[in-house]
């Protein structure tokens, strides 16, 4: 039960009638018109901005189209005052018996309010971490990995057919230094003195389980092989290890992928998908072999200047042409990331999401001319970038890992503070602005921790439900019986602003996924537990507020109604995050 969309219906029923009757054109643009919350809540439930929007194409003053407007939702069910306010926008009040049907419809839907057909079950591709495979996970990856899949679960909620994918950096030159790398662990594991990891190759003691299970399988056999031979054996040992790892972490953090995305898959099995994208868009005039100017800023010497096979990105508003093959003859890097996101296309992908760090940020424009021209104009690549973490303790940096010695892990930090604080505080802000993480702080049991404040606000509903319970043994166990119960009694004013606040939850849903915002959500629900426990509060100072009155059992269950309600979206909310909607706390 949409109320914003809802009252947009009256809207344009509204126009619709003022042009049925010649008082404005017909045929009008309605698709700027909202219906949203006031930016004063004295001036009203419900504004709009149609009068604003439709007056140069009405040929009207917005207040005077306003005004007409105004007689029309006047009419409308629930409406007890309209009215106009500034240069022509319209401010709706409703009845206050209105809200308690909201209520009713969380309680009927449970954690399904909000739930929307926005998506209308589009297939969309959600791409995010694909960190290389050649270590551990490190805090820098954990950002985006908890905004890509909780901007997943986002989408889905709001209706979209979500795949969610890991592309896997298996193919290039770092994973032959992780060969290398590994192979010197395996030899080490052979009892062998390797002294200091020269320069050049990984260092962490993360890949010493590596040479031992090469060791045991192999013996002392690979040391008598060439490079060449042993390379691609171990390699191949090293990513399945290193990916396995990665998964292990992941999970830790309550993340899964409905695929990972092999990049060596793209020219494996005698099929070079690289070459044959290329070739397409040789033949389609997107490809071809032309001559680029220096960088701007780059010495001379060390510019040269070949003729070269060339992507047209100009053509698509990048700023130069882009090459996909090297000096050597290999691909460059953007030329296999053309030929993966037209896999993507090829398997259905219209719409597609990646998430990046943005230290990436100069790679979007490049492909997203890529993913049009690879789909002949019909897909679409919205790119997120990810802004640092700064992890600090006590508001003092943190450098070193136990594990990767050089970095800090992923699963260092869930290990310490757990994977609720870990993921609430990576969305407790916007996704492209910097954010500190203080492992001290988050996990604080205070007002000021906001993962701590919502989980709260969860489990305090669940107490009062429970003690409700004890003290009144008959009252029904599901939420669901509380819709017959008398819900207009809600009517303080406390209760009325936790019934709004309810009321809104649809619309910040569409809001927050049109947008590719999951941070809404957290913002949204530290709003939903600052509004209950203000509530709880003033029961503490004013007994006949509180959720329990035992001498008034009418009134005690539409309370109880209004708690299941906000217990419901706090879960609801709380599982798009990824985080547990937790019943008790110590």
């Amino acid at each position: 039960m949409n109320v914003y969309a809802i009252f947009a219906v009256h809207v344009r029923e509204a126009v619709a009638a003022l042009a049925s009757e010649g008082l404005v054109p017909a045929g009008l643009d309605l698709s700027r018109v909202v219906v949203e919350p006031p930016r004063d809540a004295s001036h009203g439930d419900l504004a709009t901005n149609a009068a604003m929007v439709l007056a140069k194409e009405a040929r009207m003053k917005p207040r005077d189209l306003a005004e007409r407007i105004v007689e029309k939702l006047a009419a409308a069910p629930h409406v007890i005052k309209v009215d106009v306010a500034g240069p022509g926008f319209i401010n709706i009040t409703l009845e206050p018996s209105f809200w308690p049907t909201v209520l009713a419809a969380v309680l009927e839907q449970g954690r399904d309010f909000g739930r929307t057909s926005l998506g209308a079950n589009a297939p969309v591709n959600v791409e995010y971490v694909s960190a290389n495979p050649t270590g551990p996970m490190h805090v820098g990856h954990c950002r985006g990995a908890v905004f890509g899949d909780a901007m997943a679960r986002l989408l889905a909620f709001a209706g979209f057919a979500v795949t969610k994918e890991y592309y896997i950096n298996d193919a290039g030159a770092q994973v032959d230094v992780l060969a290398r790398s590994a192979f010197l662990r395996y030899r080490e594991a052979l009892g062998e003195d390797i002294g200091t990891i020269p320069d050049g190759l990984y260092p962490g003691d993360y890949l010493v389980p590596v040479g031992q299970v090469l060791a045991k399988e192999h013996g002392d056999r690979l040391k008598a092989l060439p490079e060449a031979e042993w390379l691609p054996l171990v390699r191949d040992v090293a990513i399945d290890m290193m990916m396995a790892a990665i998964r292990e972490d992941l999970a830790a953090l309550g993340i899964s992928f409905d695929v990972f995305f092999s990049e060596r898959s793209l020219s494996r099995g005698g099929e070079d998908k690289v070459a044959a994208t290329i070739e397409s868009l040789r033949a389609s005039g997107e490809v071809y072999e032309g001559r680029l100017p220096p960088p701007k800023g780059a010495p001379a010497e060390d510019w040269e200047d070949r003729e070269q096979t060339l992507f047209r990105s100009t053509a698509f508003g990048d700023d130069v042409d882009r090459p996909l093959i090297k000096s050597d003859g290999s691909y460059t890097y953007f030329a296999g990331d053309i030929a993966y996101h037209k896999n993507k296309v090829d398997r259905g992908f219209l719409k597609m999401i990646d998430v990046w760090g943005a230290d990436h940020g100069g790679y979007v424009k490049r492909m997203q001319a890529a993913v049009k021209a690879v789909s002949a104009g019909r897909a679409d690549l919205d790119v997120e970038l990810i802004q640092l973490v700064r992890l600090l303790r006590n508001g003092e940096p943190v450098r070193m890992s136990k594990r990767a010695g050089s970095f800090v892990t992923l699963r260092d930090v869930v290990d310490e503070v757990g994977r609720d604080a870990v993921r609430f505080m990576m969305l407790f802000r916007k996704n492209d602005a910097s954010l500190d993480f203080d492992l001290a702080k988050v996990i604080e049991q205070s007002r000021e921790n906001p993962v701590f404040y919502v989980q709260y606000a969860h489990a305090r509903a669940c107490s009062i439900l429970r003690n409700a319970h004890a003290t009144l043994s008959d009252l029904p166990a599901e939420a669901r019986a509380y819709g017959s119960a008398a819900l207009v009694r809600l009517d303080d004013e406390g209760e009325q602003g936790l019934l709004k606040r309810l009321a809104s939850w649809p619309r910040l849903v569409e809001q927050a996924a049109s947008a590719r915002e999951p941070h809404r959500i957290a913002f949204f629900l530290h709003e939903l537990a600052s509004d209950f426990h203000g509530q709880w509060n003033r029961g503490k100072d004013l007994p006949h507020l509180r959720f329990i009155i035992e001498n008034d059992r009418e009134l005690t269950s539409a309370r109880l109604a209004l708690v299941h309600g906000v217990a419901a979206v706090l879960a609801s909310g709380l599982d798009i995050l990824g985080v547990e909607a937790v019943e008790e706390m110590i």
